[in-house]
């Protein structure tokens, strides 16, 4: 019997931080996972640089059943209009909740922190938003990537493939 490759789904805003939302696209898939896209609006959005994502899924049809993982970029405005998509902070609460790994950078634990998935897990993000995830109930770290569980958090671009290796790695 073939072996099921693993899922993965990244979900993006508008004005997503594009390294953060590229770069595991297309790692992932090197590693052999099988990776959608669902946008905050359901249509291609552009990165904070201009680089572009198409969804290949729409938000309202994620089912946790079949993904491994959720990947929350960051960047000032894609997380915030993601965690206004009530499916998406839903949808990342229940993908949590069942034990998948939930993988988050910079401003994406703000999806996290709408989700109420933060409380007493250690997390870093974006030193701009160490208050929001401080009186989210988590205990904030300041380190590169945190790992906590099946969430794993990272602060900034700078540290993406460090995030990414940590991320590969929990899903082998």
């Amino acid at each position: 019997m073939k072996k099921l490759k693993k899922r993965a789904v990244i979900i993006i805003g508008p004005g997503f931080e594009d390294v953060e939302g590229i770069y595991p696209y297309y790692r992932l898939q090197e590693e052999g996972f099988v990776v959608d896209v669902a946008t905050a609006n359901d249509s291609e959005v552009k990165g904070k640089h201009g680089i572009p994502l198409a969804p290949t899924v729409k938000i309202e049809q994620l089912k946790e059943s079949e993904y491994d993982a959720v990947i929350v970029p960051g960047g000032l405005e894609g997380p915030d209009r993601v965690r206004q998509r009530v499916e998406a902070v839903a949808f990342v609460r229940k993908m949590f909740e069942k034990g998948k790994l939930v993988s988050s950078i910079c401003h994406g634990p703000w999806v996290l922190i709408s989700a109420g998935i933060m409380k007493g897990k250690k997390a870093t993000c974006y030193i701009g938003m160490k208050d929001d995830l401080m009186n989210a109930g988590a205990h904030y770290t300041g380190s590169p990537v945190t790992i906590d569980g099946n969430l794993i958090t990272s602060d900034h671009p700078k540290h993406v493939t460090d995030w990414l290796r940590e991320t590969i790695a929990y899903l082998r």
